[in-house]
Formats: structure tokens, C-alpha cells, sequence
């Protein structure tokens, strides 16, 4: 895949021009049109992508893909990838397929997926699944931020289609809650093996608050706990401004692969 900048110079239909905004990310080596309000991309799908041993020519997949900001980060980092998401909401496909020409963007339920997608195996599928389950939370009123926080489809379907899409010895990439590890666990299909798991924390000394899990299609490695990968500089919050370590400053900023 080479990397291009998006596809057309005019605001895409499903949004008013006042209710994008084009953000930089990597450093400015990536910008991508966003909603202003509503669910909006931040550091989580930027780390996933990082974590990602993609290698060129290889066949990546993104469930639940937003604007494209997981696939088109690790797409900046390594050329020659041939990237596929799918979006349930059909104004954020539209934004996904602005944002880059080359990037193949499936609008449509990952629980439903046409039979023209089922039919391909991929060697890399990552998803940022929705965080909260809302049986023990309460909804957002923004329906497009519901639908990309709120769990409406299980997350046991999540980690089944994303083991079904995978070619042999394929990898599977989650970024959730670290809450949910267990769930992700439990949800792993028997021929998943060799998983590892990286806590990411917010600081020294403080609870893991996110994980990133990935598993391996026929693995047999051993589970790996890593130790945890911290986020900021501190103890604590003292001032604003970038206060985030050296490994993450160059992820964030530069577009590096995170130590996994």
C-alpha cells in the first residue's frame, strides 16, 4: 500500500464542512477527517497500530474501523500492506475511505459481514472493540459515540470473527480495558495459542488501565504477562503539556512500533 494523503478536497456529504476538523497524527505524517463531536479517535487505536509485527505484503483487517486511525497508522509505519476495515455507520466509512485512497472500507455489521469478505483470511485483524458494557453503565446521548463505546455486540463475537478472518499462523490484536481481560480470555477459540498480553499503565505505581492481547492462530508459544508499559512521566499530574515517556513520545509522535 503506498501511503497517499486522502482522496478528494471537498468535505464528504454525510457532514456539513464546520463539523469535520483534520487532524494530525504521528507527528503529521498522517492527518484524518473527524467528526467534531462525537466519537473521535485518540491515543488507543494510534498504540494498537504500533503493536502490530506487521510486515510488508502482508493482508490486514480491521473490525469496527471508526475514521481508519488504527489501520492507516500502521499502514503509515509499514508500506506495502493491503488494508480492509469494516464500519457499521456509513458517515464514519465515508470519512475512512476520505482518508486514505488505497484503503478498502466494508460499511457494514461485522456480525453480518457479506460473504465476499468471510470468503478472505488475513494475516493481522485488530479491533479497539467498545469499552463499556451497558449493563453496568450508563449511554452516551450521541448516538455515533454510543455506538463506538457502548458494547452492543458481544465481546465474544468480536474475538470469534476476528479468529475466523485469520489465515494460518495469523494474528489476532485487541486493545481494551484491562477489566476485560478475562473476558478476551475466555472469549480466545481453542486453535488461539501463544498469546501475549502488554498492561499499559498512566503512570508509575499505578493499576494497569488499558491491555493490549494478541494471540496466534495454531500457536503453541507459552502466555506471556509483559511487564507493564507506562504512559507519562511522574508520579502524578503536576502540569499541563506532553508529559508522556520516551517509548510512547515516539509512537505518538514518530510513528515507531511499540516494545511489546
Amino acid at each position: 500500500m503506498t501511503f497517499q494523503p486522502d482522496c478528494q478536497t471537498d468535505p464528504v456529504n454525510s457532514f456539513a464542512p464546520d463539523d469535520l476538523t483534520h487532524d494530525a497524527f504521528l507527528g503529521g505524517k498522517l492527518h484524518l477527517w473527524q467528526p467534531r463531536k462525537g466519537y473521535r479517535a485518540g491515543v488507543d487505536p494510534v498504540l494498537l497500530a504500533a503493536s502490530v509485527p506487521a510486515q510488508a505484503g502482508q493482508r490486514v483487517l480491521e473490525l469496527g474501523c471508526g475514521v481508519g486511525a488504527a489501520s492507516l497508522c500502521l499502514g503509515a509505519r509499514v508500506p506495502g500492506l493491503t488494508l480492509t476495515g469494516v464500519e457499521l455507520q456509513p458517515a464514519y466509512a465515508e470519512l475512512a475511505r476520505r482518508n486514505h485512497c488505497g484503503f478498502e472500507v466494508v460499511e457494514a455489521d461485522l456480525a453480518e459481514m457479506p460473504v465476499t469478505l468471510r470468503q478472505r483470511q488475513f494475516d493481522h485483524v485488530l479491533a479497539n472493540p467498545p469499552y463499556f458494557d451497558r449493563g453496568a453503565s450508563v449511554a452516551s446521548l450521541d448516538n455515533a459515540r454510543e455506538t463506538a463505546l457502548g458494547e452492543q455486540t458481544p465481546l465474544a463475537k468480536w474475538v470469534e470473527i476476528a479468529a475466523k478472518r485469520l489465515a494460518p499462523k495469523g494474528q489476532a490484536h485487541f486493545i481494551h480495558r484491562a477489566e476485560r481481560l478475562p473476558d478476551l480470555i475466555r472469549a480466545l477459540p481453542h486453535d488461539m495459542g501463544s498469546i501475549e498480553v502488554l498492561p499499559i499503565a498512566p503512570r508509575t505505581g499505578r493499576m494497569a488501565e488499558l491491555i493490549i492481547l494478541r494471540a496466534r492462530k495454531s500457536g503453541r508459544g507459552a502466555f506471556r504477562l509483559c511487564a507493564p508499559m507506562i504512559m507519562h512521566e511522574g508520579d502524578a499530574h503536576v502540569t499541563d503539556g506532553d508529559s508522556y515517556v520516551a517509548a510512547i513520545r515516539a509512537v505518538l509522535r514518530d510513528g515507531a512500533a511499540l516494545p511489546f
